[in-house]
């Protein structure tokens, strides 16, 4: 095999390399929409948006979803289980009050105000 004949193939997968490299630190967006009618009644509208680029680079535009979904991410699904188990004391703190308030006579409470007369004025 001649080197002329390897050349051009590694030359391929340098630019390669090349365009990668430029897309993740650039970034590419692809956006398109599709519709589909019927009788120019639109039954489905499907929109498109692809972001391709390297994390540092999202993260500089401040696209961070990764790290609050709690699939993806160790700490989000701490977050995620803190949270439900709040939400169930919650559930258990209201189930108590209306507990108590059935409980209670359902008239309004009266607060006795003290007698001006006995406070010595």
């Amino acid at each position: 095999m001649s080197s002329s004949s390897i050349e051009p193939a590694y030359r391929r997968s340098s630019g390669l390399v090349d365009i990668l490299d430029r897309v993740l630190d650039k970034g590419l967006v692809i956006a398109g929409d599709i519709r589909v009618s019927l009788a120019e009644v639109e039954l489905i509208t499907i929109r498109i948006r692809l972001l391709v680029c390297s994390i540092d680079k999202a993260e500089q535009i401040g696209l961070d979803w990764w790290r609050h979904d709690p699939n993806l991410s160790v700490a989000a699904q701490k977050l995620s289980l803190e949270n439900e188990a709040l939400r169930e004391q919650v559930r258990l703190l209201e189930a108590r009050v209306d507990a108590l308030a059935v409980s209670q006579p359902s008239g309004p409470r009266r607060r006795t105000q003290p007698n001006k007369k006995n406070q010595g004025g």
